[in-house]
């Protein structure tokens, strides 16, 4: 009987944890960005607000107090089929992207890859980067960003804040960057 109703819990907790499985629902003092036609998602915190772009990011929100704080999202097209391993390493990929986009050429900025690991979520392969930066006026900033290849496209996920406000807002940023996801 016991050993009955054991297997009858279990197929249904199986039944209930894949019934419905849609978008992620965002952890505690999170609300869930979610963008059904170019397939991501992404929590942010409370008190964060959209912003409006003409273009550049898919999407960006900031802090509604700490109006330095952000975080966006940019889509970019690749060639061919290739997947994020077939763009480079982590390291190769982050120093790319700290040239191109962070710190170009001529920008006033310096960027500085702190770390990049690779990870895999879901089947897929992430990169993660951590960047140090210093903007034309020599403010300090401090960023985490996320990138996969999805749809024949880099999908990246960058936050941002002050180099002052990095390591009290960091655990705050690591949720964000681990909520990114494709699909």
């Amino acid at each position: 009987m016991i050993r009955k109703l054991l297997l009858v819990l279990l197929t249904l907790g199986l039944v209930m944890g894949t019934w419905g499985a849609g978008p992620t629902l965002a952890a505690p003092g999170f609300k869930q960005y979610t963008d059904v036609a170019d397939g991501y998602e992404f929590s942010y915190p409370l008190g964060w607000v959209p912003v409006k772009v003409s273009s550049g990011p898919d999407v960006v929100f900031r802090d509604l107090i700490q109006t330095t704080e952000n975080v966006s999202l940019v889509i970019n097209p690749i060639s061919g089929s290739k997947t994020l391993d077939d763009l480079g390493t982590p390291g190769e990929v982050g120093y790319r992207l700290s040239r191109a986009a962070i710190a170009p050429p001529d920008s006033g900025r310096r960027a500085e890859l702190v770390d990049a690991q690779a990870l895999q979520k879901q089947d897929k392969t992430y990169y993660r980067f951590e960047y140090a930066i210093t903007l034309a006026n020599q403010q300090q900033r401090h960023s985490l960003a996320s990138a996969v290849v999805h749809r024949g496209k880099l999908y990246t996920l960058n936050v941002s804040t002050t180099e002052d406000r990095w390591l009290r807002i960091k655990p705050l940023f690591v949720q964000i960057i681990d909520s990114f996801q494709v699909n």
